[in-house]
């Protein structure tokens, strides 16, 4: 979220910096998403959600992953290990 306030959520004991630079990616060349395909993290509506997030609990760009999507309001598929709800839910409310 480029040019909005500072804000910071924990999730699971990760501190989550949803100030990062919405074009870092350098966490996608370790992440464990790059070795499988799309679907897996874009399931169809209805479908659950469990094995996406449990590959994303074994990865080590799970933070930055989470960041990189709360940065650039991706609002579809499992990112950082959390669905688009639970990353709806650590936006700001606005006033």
């Amino acid at each position: 979220m480029i040019g909005r306030p500072s804000a910071a959520a924990s999730i699971s004991g990760m501190s989550i910096n949803t100030t990062a630079a919405a074009t870092d990616t350098a966490w996608y060349e370790l992440a464990l998403c790059a070795q499988t395909g799309p679907g897996f993290f874009f399931p169809e509506p209805g479908s659950s959600l469990r094995d996406a997030k449990r590959l994303c609990g074994a990865c080590e760009g799970r933070t930055a992953c989470l960041e990189y999507a709360l940065a650039n309001d991706e609002r579809f598929g499992v990112w950082g290990g959390l669905s688009e709800s639970e990353r709806l839910a650590l936006r700001p409310r606005s006033r």
